[in-house]
C-alpha cells in the first residue's frame, strides 16, 4: 500500500469526497506531466503545513520515478512562497502605491535558478500561492506559466490539485482523535 493510500484510508467519513478526489488528482494523465503533478501536490502539501502529507507525497513520487529535482523545486517554491505570499499580500491589501514603489529586498535566487525549469518552478509557486491565497502571486505565476506555453487547462488542473491536497491536510487534522479531559469529557 502506498503512503498516500494509507493516509487516504485514515481520512474520516466526513471527508469521503476528499479521499476520492485525492486519488483522482494524483493519477497520471491530463494536462500536466507526472513531474508537474507530483511537484504541484508536494508544494501544496508544504504550503498547507502538513509534514505527514508532504512526506507521503515525497515517498510515493519517488516510487513513481519522479526525479529529485522536481521534489527539490517543489520544496523551494513552497518555502519562497511562504515569504512572498505574505509580503505581496500585504502590499496588495494595504493598497498604498507608496509600498509598491519600495524595493522588496527579498532574496529569491532559487526562483531564477531552478533544478527543473523556470516553467515548473513557476507552476509549483502557483500551487503554493493558491493555498496561501495571494492574489498578486497567483496572477504573476499564472501569467508566467501560460506565457511559457502551459494551457489554461493545465493551470486549472494545478489549482484543483492544490485545492484537494489542502483539503486532505485539513481532513487529516480531523482524523486526529480529540483530546480527552481528565474527567473523561472532551475539551
Amino acid at each position: 500500500m502506498s503512503q498516500i493510500e494509507a493516509l487516504r484510508a485514515r481520512l474520516p467519513d466526513e471527508a469521503r469526497d476528499i479521499r476520492l478526489n485525492l486519488q483522482a488528482v494524483l493519477q497520471s494523465g491530463g494536462a500536466l506531466s507526472d513531474g508537474e503533478r507530483w511537484g504541484t501536490a508536494l508544494a501544496a502539501a508544504i504550503a498547507s503545513r502538513s509534514p505527514e502529507l508532504a512526506e507521503a507525497l515525497t515517498a510515493d513520487a519517488r516510487t513513481a520515478g519522479i526525479g529529485e529535482e522536481f521534489l527539490a523545486d517543489a520544496r523551494a517554491a513552497a518555502a519562497l512562497m511562504a515569504m512572498n505570499n505574505v509580503y505581496y499580500s500585504f502590499r496588495h491589501l494595504i493598497g498604498k502605491a507608496s509600498y509598491g514603489r519600495m524595493p522588496a529586498r527579498l532574496r529569491m535566487t532559487r526562483m531564477a535558478q531552478p533544478a527543473t525549469s523556470k516553467h515548473d518552478f513557476e507552476l509549483f509557486s502557483l500551487a503554493a500561492s493558491a493555498v496561501n491565497g495571494c492574489q498578486t502571486c497567483m496572477q504573476s505565476h499564472e501569467a508566467a506559466v501560460t506565457a511559457g506555453g502551459l494551457s489554461e487547462e493545465a493551470v486549472h488542473e494545478a489549482a484543483r490539485i492544490a485545492a484537494v491536497v489542502h483539503a486532505a491536510a485539513v481532513a487529516l487534522e480531523l482524523a486526529i482523535p480529540a483530546p480527552v479531559a481528565e474527567d473523561g469529557g472532551s475539551f
